[in-house]
């Protein structure tokens, strides 16, 4: 998504442009080609030597600068990029690019940008909650750019309150998903699965297995990023929730057929990467089981299957985690529950599976072809997959 796009990164003056030497270094590593604009209020926190180191590229802090590979066109960067992030953004920037001023090169910059605008605001509590700003930013918002942030937390003044950047995680996100908008997705609803489901067994215990939701969480970040409309129904994990996704939060196995049910009539595409549960206890105690000599027995019951009962003319995919005979026993819950792509994975391989940030799969489809993946990131499983939603999608539009 990041490769070798041009990202023009505009940093202002505020206490939070020392944040945004990572944000800089962490899209050059994804490939981006980073120009850094400085204002003059921003080289007073960060040396713009910072963000050359960091970029490998020139840094520009004045509009007629004669040793700038800009200088005789100071639009060029301008037309050179594919997105434009100010970050931070502080209160005086919002406002002179709600006023439309052209006074600095930054400001030139955005004013003649066709490429989206995505802005970062960070400042003290009050600034921001100031009516004026808020106009500013409901102005910019109507021209449509993207706001991110800010995030509530500790501020220079020494208080606490709205006003922080926004995490460098969330602001890749918007930038990600602001640059896949019209792919291949764009204009389908995507709804994805993750988590292991939680069965109680009392009020402080329950029954649950090893899934991170890393796998679920991946595809929906690489649906998102692909132009989906993104719904994520997660059980609880220890994750950021994907910029720009719809989350819903789920428990149990019952909670997250309810939540699919729900969504099934406006989905083009349901991807259940979710650990499921298969039993659950046949009651779960109101209080607290103490601790005893004698063995304690848990009666289970079944669980109503999620992807094998929801109804809908939807994309239907599936996972199989199995630690024996993967192939043909994905291949049997692909034809049981009528699935149309089901993801199998050996749980036994130390580097694929739960709780790591590899997977190694194999993607099987209702015609019986059979594509094994090498080892690879669990972002790339998700393109990989998602590369085959879209030829359903499309196949069935033709």
């Amino acid at each position: 998504m990041l490769s070798n796009k041009t990202i023009v990164l505009g940093v202002t003056g505020g206490i939070a442009a020392y944040k945004a030497a990572e944000l800089a270094s962490q899209l050059t590593q994804a490939g981006a080609a980073v120009s850094v604009i400085m204002t003059r209020e921003a080289v007073q926190f960060v040396s713009p030597v910072t963000f050359r180191a960091l970029t490998g590229r020139p840094v520009v802090t004045e509009m007629f600068d004669l040793a700038s590979e800009f200088s005789i066109e100071h639009v060029s960067l301008a037309r050179a990029a594919d997105v434009v992030v100010v970050a931070p953004a502080t209160a005086n920037i919002i406002a002179k690019l709600a006023a439309g001023m052209a006074d600095d090169m930054l400001c030139c910059t955005v004013l003649a940008t066709k490429a989206p605008v995505v802005i970062a605001p960070a400042m003290e509590t009050n600034m921001y909650e100031n009516q004026v700003t808020q106009d500013n930013l409901s102005e910019l918002k109507s021209r449509d750019f993207v706001v991110i942030g800010p995030a509530a937390g500790w501020l220079a003044s020494g208080r606490e309150g709205l006003g922080r950047l926004a995490d460098v995680s969330d602001i890749l996100g918007s930038i990600r998903r602001v640059l896949g908008r019209d792919g291949d997705l764009a204009g389908k609803h995507i709804v994805v699965t993750a988590g292991g489901t939680r069965e109680p067994v009392d009020p402080v215990r329950y029954i649950s297995n090893r899934s991170s939701g890393k796998m679920g969480y991946a595809l929906a970040e690489a649906a998102r990023d692909r132009g989906a409309k993104v719904s994520l129904i997660t059980a609880p994990v220890c994750l950021n929730a994907p910029v720009g996704a719809e989350v819903i939060r789920v428990g149990t196995a019952l909670e997250m057929r309810q939540a699919v049910e729900n969504l099934a009539p406006r989905t083009d595409a349901l991807v259940m990467a979710a650990a499921v549960a298969d039993y659950r206890p046949r009651s779960a105690a109101g209080q607290k089981i103490k601790k005893g000599d004698a063995p304690l027995t848990l009666e289970l019951e079944g669980i109503p299957d999620i992807l094998g009962t929801v109804k809908g003319e939807f994309v239907k995919v599936g996972f199989a985690a199995e630690s024996s005979n993967v192939i043909e026993n994905a291949t049997d819950k692909l034809k049981q529950k009528g699935l149309d792509l089901i993801v199998a994975n050996d749980i036994t391989a130390s580097d694929s599976g739960f709780g790591t940030d590899t997977n190694q799969v194999t993607i099987i489809d209702k015609d019986g072809g059979v594509d094994s993946l090498p080892l690879l990131t669990k972002h790339e499983v998700a393109e990989r997959i998602l590369d085959r939603v879209a030829q359903l999608l499309a196949a069935r539009e033709s």
